[in-house]
């Protein structure tokens, strides 16, 4: 039986120094995928897009520069109150920002979940969980 975490927030999509616009995105934890996190964005007039990465890149990056592949996450300069993403993929790049505090609220709510650092005691759990209800006939439910 998996849990999960969701939440809505908007971010800034930055289209050019000058230019950027609001975009609703959801964020969602299952605890079936304990180490991962999912930012679906919904862009004007295109089907949403999702992306998912390291819980623990999303965690970190609200407090310093985190990430080496196609997802990275810092604080926006000297303000820990927002947070900026960028997202590389073969089409181009993304820059996001978002305030910090409804990522944080997130995370908080993830942890009350599955505790950072307790994911792979929950997926092996989960796994065990599901063999054991499988494996269980009609008659072991009475």
């Amino acid at each position: 039986m998996h849990s999960t975490v969701r939440a809505r927030t908007t971010m800034h999509l930055a289209v050019s120094n000058e230019l950027s616009f609001r975009t609703a995105v959801d964020l969602d934890y299952d605890t079936g995928d304990p180490f991962a996190v999912r930012f679906t964005f919904h862009l004007p007039g295109d089907e949403p897009v999702t992306w998912v990465f390291a819980r623990d890149l999303l965690a970190a990056g609200t407090r310093g520069p985190a990430g080496e592949g196609d997802v990275h996450v810092h604080p926006l300069g000297d303000d820990p109150a927002e947070v900026c993403l960028v997202l590389r993929s073969p089409g181009g790049d993304a820059l996001l920002r978002a305030a910090a505090p409804p990522l944080l609220a997130f995370l908080a709510r993830t942890d009350r979940l599955v505790p950072f650092g307790q994911e792979r005691f929950t997926a092996d759990l989960d796994r065990k969980l599901a063999a054991i209800l499988s494996t269980a006939g009609p008659e072991s439910a009475s």
